[in-house]
């Protein structure tokens, strides 16, 4: 077992299956590429697998996908046909799903075992460029379809222990995701507001304020214009419940993103390059 506690992060994930295209809908991403290639240099050799919890995988409930060699899903419409045949080749880990099944149960939470389950792009669009030698083994986790904060956080804390077991945890969404307002300029000053609310909340407030306002978030400024459904939002919640009273960082921050938009993504508690 690895005793090293690996830090929690919750990465705005970007659009589409950027990482298989090139030209100017992939440039859009250039900042956060960066900000992967970065994150897998802080973490080094310390991660034996990940679970990902999805902001576009929900459910009645939780279901851990548990699969050993995990199939693809293409949640994305309008790409060039070649895009709907990509693969993300990483095994799946069914006794890890096992374990987050238990971890779960033993906090009252309900929790399936989806063994069809494949990699959404809230997950392979991430770890493309995070490990592109597609060794790590993966497992994925769904949001409960209620998407309630305090419920997510207490996933969060349930799976904390396997970050002393070398399992990274990403919660995969986006820190401004309102895809109506993302086509023009409306967006750019909600997700400007909203993005320095996380900020405060997320790097600036004590542990049980940060847990407090993100029970809240809808008081937050631009809070149902940055999120109108919050499927994107909530994967924040479980990587802040794993992170307990660790402290947070920003790994990404862009101010122009797609124009003229704003979004961020986090860490929580120390790199491994830092100790």
């Amino acid at each position: 077992m690895n005793k090293l506690r690996l830090p929690t992060y919750f990465i705005s994930h970007g659009g589409g299956p950027w990482p298989y295209m090139s030209g100017e809908f992939r440039n859009n991403f250039d900042k956060l590429e960066q900000s992967l290639s970065e994150m897998r240099a802080e973490l080094g050799n310390t991660v034996r697998a990940i679970l990902v919890v999805s902001g576009h995988w929900e459910e009645k409930g939780f279901s851990i996908s548990s699969g050993a060699h995990p199939g693809m899903v293409y949640d994305y419409h309008g790409f060039p046909e070649y895009l709907y045949h990509i693969k993300y080749g990483a095994p799946g880990e069914p006794e890890l799903a096992k374990r987050v099944q238990a971890l779960l149960h033993a906090r009252g939470i309900e929790a399936g075992l989806d063994p069809t389950r494949g990699f959404d792009h809230g997950t392979f669009s991430i770890l493309k460029p995070l490990y592109p030698e597609e060794s790590v083994p993966v497992v994925q986790l769904s949001l409960d379809a209620g998407y309630d904060p305090a419920l997510h956080l207490e996933v969060g804390r349930a799976l904390a222990p396997l970050r002393g077991e070398g399992v990274l945890i990403i919660g995969s969404g986006l820190s401004y995701h309102n895809l109506p307002a993302m086509r023009g300029k409306e967006g750019y000053e909600p997700s400007r507001q909203f993005d320095a609310w996380l900020q405060q909340t997320l790097i600036h407030s004590s542990p049980k304020e940060r847990a407090k306002l993100l029970l809240e978030w809808e008081r937050a400024p631009s809070a149902r214009a940055a999120h109108p459904r919050e499927d994107h939002l909530i994967p924040l919640m479980v990587a802040v419940g794993a992170a307990s009273d660790e402290p947070g960082a920003v790994t990404y921050h862009q101010t122009d993103f797609a124009g003229g938009l704003t979004a961020s993504s986090f860490r929580f508690g120390d790199a491994p390059s830092s100790r």
